[in-house]
C-alpha cells in the first residue's frame, strides 16, 4: 500500500524547528507503508539556510530509501530562495 505523509511546515522555517522537523520527516522515513513525503510551504513566509540544510538532509535520507518529497504550495520569497538554491533539482514542485 503506498501512502502519503504530509509535513506542515510553520511561518517562520528555521533551526527552531529543526528538532520537529527531522522526527516528523524521521517517522516517515523508517515506516516502510509510506512512500512520498510532502513539505506543505502553505503558512512558510520565513525561511533561512538551516531550513535549507534541513531539507537537503531529508532529500539524501529520503533517495537512501527510494521515498519521494514533494513540495507544494510554495509561492513568493520562500519560492524564490528554493528555486535561487537549485532545489527543484532535488524536488518535485506542485
Amino acid at each position: 500500500m503506498s501512502d502519503t505523509n504530509v509535513i506542515s511546515l510553520p511561518d517562520k522555517f528555521d533551526f527552531s524547528f529543526h528538532k520537529e522537523f527531522t522526527k516528523k520527516y524521521d517517522d516517515s522515513i523508517i515506516n516502510a507503508s509510506v512512500s512520498e513525503i510532502v513539505l506543505d510551504f502553505s503558512r512558510v513566509s520565513y525561511l533561512d539556510s538551516s531550513a535549507l540544510g534541513m531539507m537537503v538532509l531529508l532529500y539524501r535520507k529520503a533517495q537512501a530509501c527510494n521515498k519521494k518529497v514533494t513540495v507544494k504550495n510554495v509561492s513568493g520569497k520562500t519560492a524564490e530562495i528554493l528555486k535561487m538554491a537549485n532545489f527543484q533539482k532535488l524536488y518535485a514542485f506542485e
